[in-house]
């Protein structure tokens, strides 16, 4: 069974830091959705989507993606890295576009220092941390 993770990882590398854990421990192919906006997805069995949130969304780069390439009919798993709380809801509805379901859902708190977060040194330092990753690594592997 193919697995592919499409990502998106833009301030701090929070997100990528977790995929490309997943991926060195788990046999999953990965896309950068900005690096590879066109990527076919046809030949995968099971597609992740991940993402840091912004504005309680998965960034506009992942939203994009998905809504252009997803192929209908496909398990999906969501990975986000959050300051504030995870929130899959944007991505879900592109999902429910495409008729394919949320096959599961992992999330950690991710460094952030966005917006006010910024007058404080940011929240969340150090994480993704060893436990986040062993944590992701362990969701993708129980998929």
């Amino acid at each position: 069974m193919r697995k592919v993770i499409v990502y998106s990882s833009v301030h701090h590398g929070n997100t990528e830091k977790l995929v490309k854990s997943i991926a060195e421990e788990c046999q999953v192919d990965l896309i950068d959705a900005v690096k590879q906006p066109d990527a076919d997805l046809s030949s995968y069995d099971t597609i992740g989507f991940a993402s840091g949130i912004y504005f309680s969304k998965f960034h506009q780069s992942i939203l994009g993606f998905a809504e252009k390439n997803l192929p209908d009919d496909k398990g999906v798993f969501l990975i986000c890295t959050y300051g504030g709380s995870a929130n899959y809801k944007s991505i879900e509805q592109i999902l429910g576009k495409k008729h394919s379901t949320a096959i599961g859902k992992f999330g950690c708190k991710g460094y952030d220092t966005f917006g006010p977060f910024k007058l404080v040194g940011g929240i969340a330092k150090g994480h993704p941390d060893g436990k986040d990753i062993k944590n992701a690594v362990e969701f993708v592997k129980g998929l």
